[in-house]
């Protein structure tokens, strides 16, 4: 939460406690005192308290006089700082709305090799869980304030803006993202925001939703590289439950079973080890080392080996896949430092 906002909620929290505090006071005075009835001690107190200037509901004697001297001297001065909090409050709302932003685009503007997610709808948030378990930096836009207002209490960077002007795209930081994923409904609207990316971009990855398959191959010419189709991926899938149940179940634990329940990983080599002096994967031997098995391998080039073998060169820029429990993943992390 902006530490601002919390400070004026710490202020009007305690400003509310003392008027309650005051008010019980009061009655409890008025009654102990004056022994009138809890219905009479409440009348006391607020006129008291509010300065009307109504009259007694019976003479009061001299101590109850002094009572009422501090109930309302007390009153001016917890009243004024109420009044004082309030109107602060309501005066610098949009203040704080504007200290909030310039507060996020800071935080937006410090980031680099980031990941840029256009929509926060269904396709959006499940990207954002995704990376936030890996520790990913993100920056999301969305046009729905409403949506923006749900969720900025979890900490989400938003951006409020339309994905499709150029204007939004580089207050996200697209100059120096390393990847955008466009999750917009709208095939069109994917499609500007694709071509207006790559052309500010010309490096970057990128990644399209697309509702139609007619519009996949428009998205691949204007410079998406995946284009992902929601609606075949989950036909696919339960199709793949009727033929080959046992192993799409195991495929899918291999993802994430929950916060941080990693089992797969994709690890640069220039992590692992000085290339200068190139290893294979038998003289790394992560197994002992992690308990990690290497599934596959990619070289410089982008091209990917399956179940690689012991012998494989492990040169610059080169990845490999490993497959483990979370623990496993943890220690290869931890051991190598790799965040």
């Amino acid at each position: 939460m902006n530490p601002l906002i919390k400070f004026f909620r710490t202020k009007i929290y305690t400003a509310v406690f003392l008027l309650s505090l005051l008010l019980a006071i009061g009655v409890i005075g008025f009654r102990i005192m004056s022994n009138y009835s809890w219905v009479d001690s409440v009348y006391m107190t607020v006129i008291t308290i509010t300065t009307v200037g109504f009259g007694e509901v019976q003479p009061l004697d001299d101590n109850a006089k002094i009572f009422t001297i501090f109930l309302i001297l007390a009153s001016v001065i917890i009243l004024g700082y109420a009044i004082t909090v309030i109107t602060e409050y309501i005066l610098s709302k949009n203040d704080l709305e504007e200290i909030k932003h310039k507060e996020m685009q800071k935080k937006i503007d410090s980031l680099k090799n980031h990941i840029i997610i256009c929509g926060f709808g269904r396709n959006g948030k499940q990207a954002a869980r995704k990376l936030t378990t890996y520790n990913k930096p993100f920056v999301i836009i969305e046009k729905d304030k409403e949506v923006i207002e749900k969720f900025i209490e979890d900490d989400l960077p938003f951006i409020f803006g339309n994905a499709n002007e150029d204007e939004t795209l580089i207050e996200a930081g697209i100059e120096r993202a390393s990847t955008l994923i466009s999750a917009l409904p709208n095939d069109a609207d994917n499609l500007f925001v694709v071509l207006s990316a790559r052309q500010i971009n010309k490096s970057m990855r990128i990644i399209s939703r697309a509702s139609q398959e007619t519009s996949y191959d428009k998205l691949k010419l204007a410079g998406a590289n995946n284009v992902i189709l929601p609606d075949r991926i989950g036909g696919d899938h339960m199709a793949s439950l009727v033929v080959i149940p046992d192993l799409v179940e195991f495929i899918d634990n291999l993802g994430i079973v929950g916060e941080r329940n990693i089992n797969i990983e994709e690890v640069v080599v220039d992590q692992l080890y000085d290339t200068d002096a190139v290893k294979t994967i038998r003289d790394l031997d992560l197994r002992r080392k992690t308990g990690c098995t290497v599934i596959g391998f990619k070289d410089g080039k982008g091209e990917y080996l399956v179940n690689p073998e012991a012998d494989t060169q492990l040169i610059a820029g080169s990845k490999i896949i490993v497959l483990g429990r979370p623990e496993q993943i943890e220690r290869l992390n931890s051991l190598y430092n790799i965040k």
